[in-house]
């Protein structure tokens, strides 16, 4: 799916009072990987309803190597796996077994319960590879913490796609910009895989009260300074926010949603 709107981008804000706060990511092993863990942080436990943030990658792996996600529960949430480069093989208590690809998502409800496993799969390891992604989870609201596990893949050509004026853009969950995409969600939220070329502006979703942008690559000039790859930036409420890409273009993770309508217990 694709769509090619007037996205309406604004000058680059330059104001630094829209910027709540910058999180740099901390390294976390995940079973002999490393990954980025920008979320929860100690100044921001969540971005609106996202809980937990992790940058899988770039990762380049020798013949045999591999991911090694070995069965764990959750509860009380959505997980979304989102990949642009590599595989991943996804098996759950619901009897899944889907194999995810660049640019399609896996969206697991877990509810009042799953359990599931994350690995490379044999044929993969049969030479070298590289992976690169991300993980994100969404805390469900209160009214559906107890329902019943779901899971849904949606390929990558299922996402609704947006390509104006130098920026390309894939909606991977929720709704922004006029469009929705697939995955069936409770509450306000959004998650986009944002590619910008050099100098591209683009405008942060405004119905969101929460919004936050990980750079992954390139850098983007925000709120008067650069971010380079390796940070997440919150912004404050309210304010009209307009991203503009340095000068080697910039790849991002944009998110948000609406606040959770109570406290949730966070340890990970």
């Amino acid at each position: 799916m694709s769509w090619t709107p007037t996205l309406g981008a604004g000058p680059l804000t330059t104001n630094p009072d829209v910027l709540e706060t910058v999180i740099v990511p901390r390294a976390r092993d995940i079973g002999g990987f490393e990954v980025r863990r920008a979320l929860p942080a100690p100044g921001r436990r969540m971005v609106g309803p996202f809980v937990f943030f992790d940058q899988i990658g770039p990762a380049e792996f020798l013949t045999g190597q591999g991911i090694d996600v070995r069965p764990h529960p959750h509860i009380g949430l959505g997980t979304v796996t989102y990949l642009f480069n590599g595989h991943f093989q996804h098996r759950d208590s619901l009897g899944t077994n889907q194999v995810i690809t660049p640019g399609a998502v896996n969206w697991m409800v877990a509810g009042r319960g799953v359990t599931h496993s994350e690995r490379t799969r044999p044929e993969a390891r049969r030479a070298p590879h590289d992976l690169f992604g991300v993980q994100t989870w969404v805390a469900l609201p209160e009214s559906h913490e107890d329902s019943a596990p779901s899971f849904e893949h949606h390929g990558a050509q299922a996402l609704p796609l947006l390509r104006d004026r130098g920026v390309t853009a894939r909606l991977v969950l929720g709704q922004a910009w006029g469009e929705r995409a697939p995955a069936r969600v409770h509450g306000a939220l959004f998650q986009a895989d944002v590619v910008l070329k050099p100098g591209a502006l683009i405008p942060l979703p405004d119905d969101h009260e929460d919004r936050g942008v990980h750079v992954l690559q390139g850098a983007i000039d925000v709120a008067g300074d650069r971010f380079e790859a390796g940070r997440m930036m919150v912004f404050r409420p309210g304010d009209a926010i307009t991203l503009q890409a340095g000068p080697e273009g910039a790849r991002l993770i944009v998110l948000g949603g609406d606040t959770l309508n109570g406290p949730r217990h966070i340890w990970w």
